[in-house]
């Protein structure tokens, strides 16, 4: 089974991947993926150096990400122009691993999953979301200046559109315990749901996290 992980930025993605790790889906991160495997490849290092030049570049020739990350998301061209470029890179990067290990359960965390049409990757989507002040709360915890968090979020699908979309929807509005009860509620129904029983009549998870059942 291959489950998409998608939300809201800030929303508690990374942690709710966890969470389903410890059921054994062997978790894969869209953006580090990009960040460590995709961005520092030779055709993408060279076609970023050609279009910004060197002040998006460390000393060491490894790419500045703060620094493009201002170019990028103060421009929705210039945003579209490096996913064009970095996104074929994961997509070969997660498509190697899924045929290498086709016994494996999967969460894949891809923050622009609705964004780049990529539900029909996977047997179903989760969603996490929370509210407004708990996202910003969270990403000023970080570090993140709340204008450029404010900024990246409004970048994104608007996370209620992400909500309606989702077959699963996670809320993150409490403590680590709440979101783990509703993982572990997701994954008894999805082991139901194996064994051939229909998700409609799995009855212990809430109808705000069941959004519809498997797709054609």
């Amino acid at each position: 089974m291959i489950l998409g992980l998608t939300g809201g930025f800030g929303c508690g993605k990374s942690t709710a991947a966890k969470l389903f790790a410890e059921w054994g889906f062997r978790h894969i991160d869209s953006d580090i993926i990009v960040r460590e495997r995709v961005l520092p490849s030779e055709p993408v290092t060279t076609a970023i150096r050609a279009r910004y030049g060197d002040k998006v570049f460390q000393p060491t020739g490894l790419v500045d990400r703060p620094s493009l990350a201002r170019i990028v998301f103060a421009d929705d061209s210039e945003r579209l122009w490096l996913e064009n470029l970095t996104h074929p890179g994961f997509f070969a990067i997660a498509r190697g691993l899924f045929r290498e290990n086709p016994g494996l359960d999967w969460i894949v965390e891809v923050p622009l999953l609705f964004e780049i049409s990529l539900e029909n990757w996977f047997d179903f989507t989760v969603c996490v979301a929370c509210d407004g002040a708990s996202q910003l709360a969270r990403l000023e915890q970080r570090g993140l200046d709340r204008a450029l968090a404010e900024q990246r979020i409004s970048k994104q699908l608007p996370l209620a559109r992400k909500i309606e979309l989702s077959d699963f929807v996670l809320w993150n509005d409490g403590s680590t315990g709440f979101l783990k009860s509703q993982v572990d509620r997701i994954v008894a129904v999805l082991n139901r749901s194996k064994a051939g029983a229909p998700l409609t009549e799995n009855t212990d998870v809430p109808t705000s996290q069941v959004r519809r059942g498997f797709r054609a």
